[in-house]
């Protein structure tokens, strides 16, 4: 048995999400690939900082011990002095602040203001890093005078460092996104041309035919051999659905005009329709809480939307069950409109690609008819439609939401 070239092979509207998973995963590898590289280097970085901190201490010690007629000036100039860009604190036993380099401190505060502020750092890099000794010996006798300690921080290049990899995954995260959002605004303006082109087509190709069978319904209406006039009026109510029909595919692509409609009487025009040309053995019954329930509505589109619904009802249940059309009215000035069978139901699994293109349950189905149903009701009507529940084997009711 044939199959429609819409239910076999690769279907990226139905894998999509697959896909999508996928693209996830390398993002992530990505991410903490990115993220392990930078702590690498972070780590290599803090280790070199740290060595030069405890070369700084080695050459203050011995600064400290050395007689000043010995040439010391090296290590004063080109040890102490140049290292200029790791934050540290040199305190006493005591706890008491013999000097610090490399941080900022406002000139304009007062001497109280500014020890403050040193102790405050102070406090900061006993928190990041043990602090290194600076031990002072006498010279004769080589025994410890006192013991200082240099404490110190990273330097503002290892803390910009550290934080590089989030600012780095936040701009792909952001480029990510909009790229994600240009894609699907491509491919929903590239459907959309699709469908506007293959609807406008399809109304020019059915106008000489509609043209040619009324006039041939006019031709028999005047044939005094044909007694059974019945036979030629189905006929005619055949080809006004065709021009109903014709105006549809006139209006998808085009600003659809809205009227004050009442519902009831709308859907039950469509069912009047429907029923000679369905299963005797399917009951369609409609219900409204109130009469004269109305709401903003494309009548020709509105009526394919019910249309629609009801034959997937209809096919769902074997052409045997019952359709239950309830009108709602709403809160907020919402009317909606809840559509329920007994047929097979759909698998909770499959609820969300209902409304896919080409996502289909039949054999020989095209998996058109749902999609066309939410861009009409959605992009249309500026309503929702949707599946309100579904049991295997109980039932589906569909619940479209309009507004008043």
């Amino acid at each position: 048995m044939a199959q429609s070239p819409l239910t076999t092979g690769f279907d990226f509207s139905q894998d999509r999400s697959n896909l999508k998973w996928i693209v996830l995963i390398f993002s992530v590898l990505i991410s903490f690939g990115s993220i392990f590289y930078t702590n690498v280097l972070i780590d290599q970085l803090k280790e070199r900082e740290t060595q030069q901190i405890k070369l700084y201490a080695k050459a203050l010690e011995y600064t400290i011990n050395e007689t000043m007629d010995q040439d010391i000036y090296f290590v004063t100039d080109e040890i102490l002095i140049q290292n200029n860009s790791i934050p540290r604190i040199l305190i006493s036993e005591n706890g008491e602040i013999i000097s610090y380099r490399n941080i900022d401190v406002d000139s304009s505060l007062s001497p109280a203001d500014q020890k403050k502020l040193i102790y405050e750092e102070l406090e900061e890099m006993r928190d990041d890093y043990d602090p290194i000794e600076v031990v002072d010996r006498d010279s004769e006798t080589n025994e410890i005078v006192t013991i200082n300690y240099v404490y110190y921080k990273n330097s503002f290049l290892l803390t910009q460092l550290s934080y590089y990899p989030y600012v780095q995954l936040s701009v792909i995260a952001i480029f990510g996104f909009i790229s994600y959002m240009a894609f699907n605004y491509s491919k929903a303006a590239e459907q959309n041309r699709v469908w506007v082109g293959l609807a406008k087509e399809t109304a020019h190709q059915l106008g000489t035919p509609i043209s040619s069978l009324m006039a041939w319904v006019e031709y028999f209406k005047e044939e005094a051999s044909i007694k059974d006039k019945s036979l030629i009026s189905e006929l005619d109510k055949d080809i006004q659905k065709l021009q109903v029909i014709t105006e549809r595919f006139s209006n998808i692509g085009s600003t659809p005009v809205l009227k004050e409609v009442d519902v009831e009487e709308l859907v039950q025009s469509v069912i009047d329709y429907l029923r000679p040309r369905i299963s005797p053995k399917v009951n369609i019954s409609i219900h409204a809480l109130t009469p004269g329930i109305t709401a903003q509505l494309n009548p020709p589109l509105f009526e394919w939307v019910i249309e629609n619904l009801c034959k997937n009802a209809v096919d769902a249940m074997g052409g045997n069950g019952e359709i239950r059309i309830d009108v709602l009215k709403g809160s907020e000035g919402r009317v909606f409109i809840d559509l329920s069978d007994t047929g097979k139901g759909i698998p909770k699994s499959k609820i969300k690609q209902v409304f896919n293109p080409g996502f289909t349950t039949k054999k020989r189905g095209w998996g058109l008819g749902l999609t066309l149903a939410k861009r009409i009701i959605e992009n249309y009507h500026q309503g929702k439609i949707f599946v309100k529940s579904s049991e295997e084997n109980q039932g589906t009711t569909f619940r479209i939401s309009i507004w008043a």
